[in-house]
């Protein structure tokens, strides 16, 4: 199969890539006669080994390649793929804007002013405070590791980011135009003017209710509206998970892996170290560590396989609504705020442990003095951070270049050539410190329904 039709537009030029779309849509076959037996979380689970399989599979068919970018078929399996997963992403992603706002509108016109305060607050403060023990995690597995020492200096695969200076950063997050705002996904501008709008409409109920009164009505029927269509996309999720995994497998070399197991290790241990942090966190205010995982699998699960702590958001704000008893307002406040700012995998561990490995690859002196500056940097720069797969460089890019290393940066070389594994974890405990800050939060409001069982597959 040769010409233009078939490899710019259809781009089907091997049989291999037609075997494996067919292999997918078998496997959704599968998925679908197992949905009738099993219970949603089951299922995601399941949709998890059938794509780490097929990535599997395909790995093994094209021999383990270094680089699969260079082998034609791989990339065109992988743009066919990425019409399942990563279209899924872009459904949840085109709720997000529709939902937080409407939500934060709605919990707005309907709470005591001092309460807005105190609520922002204690959740900046709360994701500062997980950031930092995150960081501190990471610093401390980084040098038991000895990340860095004797690697060889590798040719880099990556530039810094262009760093923005705190202030600006600030600024950027206010909506000096919503409409922009919302289109490039800045929640926390979305929030503030969603915040603005929800207190103009409690100031203006005391004299003119009747005339806003439609209104109101629109946001409540808006608000439930969204959430249905949120719990419609969310049905597909065990379908996307087989190929947003299978993906992520194929397209990295495992040569690639390998050169870098060390600090994948590390990484992975840092996360488990800090998810069992947030678990303390979590017991400490009243809901069970076991309970809480089997109630927000599906979260954890998508947040793993998706790496992308934006498009998981209205799912993330469904679940803590619905499963773990977290009032609607905290858990859409929160989490919105928790998907720019405070992300304890991105913006915590990770410029941690590459701070790390780069000091030791380049000889520089880490004694106190560092690891304080170091802690201080990274908690002050995991402001604004947007949660969507690819910018944890960006928090990297800041913390190294306020160590002073910057000069260093193209020494990662190899590490960011594997960003996307890495990223699945990180992404994971974002999501998962968003969680546990709505759920401190919540309780602190005396909000929280311990009791609430919920329906942990209510999406089925």
């Amino acid at each position: 199969m040769s010409g233009t039709f078939f490899s710019e537009f259809l781009m089907i030029t091997n049989i291999l890539t037609l075997v494996m779309i067919i292999v997918l849509i078998g496997l959704f076959l599968v998925i679908n006669k197992l949905s009738k037996k099993l219970k949603f979380t089951k299922l995601m689970i399941v949709s998890i080994f059938l794509g780490l399989g097929l990535g599997l599979v395909i790995q093994l068919i094209a021999k383990f390649p270094d680089d699969p970018s260079k082998i034609t078929w791989l990339t065109e399996v992988s743009k066919w793929y990425g019409l399942v997963g990563d279209g899924f992403m872009d459904l949840l992603k085109m709720l997000v804007v529709p939902l937080v706002l409407a939500s934060i509108i709605r919990v707005i016109m309907n709470m005591k002013e001092d309460n807005l305060s105190k609520l922002t607050f204690k959740s900046v403060m709360m994701f500062f405070a997980t950031t930092a023990i995150a960081a501190i995690v990471a610093t401390i597995v980084g040098n038991l590791f000895k990340l860095g020492l004797g690697r060889e200096i590798v040719n880099p695969v990556g530039e810094m980011r262009e760093i923005t200076s705190l202030v600006d950063t600030l600024r950027g997050l206010l909506p000096s135009n919503p409409i922009k705002a919302m289109a490039e996904g800045n929640t926390v501008a979305v929030v503030i003017f969603a915040v603005f709008i929800g207190l103009a409409v409690k100031r203006l109920k005391k004299k003119y209710l009747e005339t806003i009164n439609p209104f109101i009505k629109l946001i409540e029927a808006f608000y439930k509206i969204i959430v249905s269509v949120a719990i419609t996309v969310i049905k597909l999720m065990p379908y996307a998970v087989i190929a947003l995994m299978a993906n992520t497998i194929a397209n990295r070399g495992l040569h690639s892996l390998v050169e870098v197991l060390d600090f994948i290790l590390a990484l992975y241990l840092s996360v488990a170290i800090m998810f069992v942090v947030h678990l303390l966190i979590i017991w400490a205010n009243g809901i069970n560590p076991i309970s809480y995982i089997k109630k927000v699998s599906k979260v954890l699960i998508l947040a793993f396989t998706s790496r992308s702590s934006l498009g998981t958001l209205p799912v993330t704000i469904e679940t803590l609504t619905d499963n773990v008893g977290v009032d609607s307002g905290t858990a859409s406040f929160v989490t919105s705020l928790g998907s720019n700012m405070g992300m304890n995998g991105c913006a915590g561990v990770y410029p941690a442990l590459m701070a790390v490995t780069i000091a030791n690859m380049a000889g520089v002196e880490m004694n106190f003095t560092f690891y304080v500056m170091l802690i201080i940097v990274i908690t002050i720069s995991s402001l604004g951070i947007a949660g969507i797969p690819g910018t944890a460089t960006m928090a990297v890019s800041v913390v190294i270049s306020g160590m002073g290393m910057g000069a260093y940066f193209p020494l990662a070389g190899a590490i960011i050539a594997i960003d996307p594994i890495l990223d699945m974890a990180r992404t994971l405990l974002n999501v998962n410190g968003a969680m546990t800050t709505s759920i401190a939060v919540a309780k602190s409001f005396n909000t929280l329904d311990v009791k609430n069982d919920g329906d942990i597959d209510k999406s089925e």
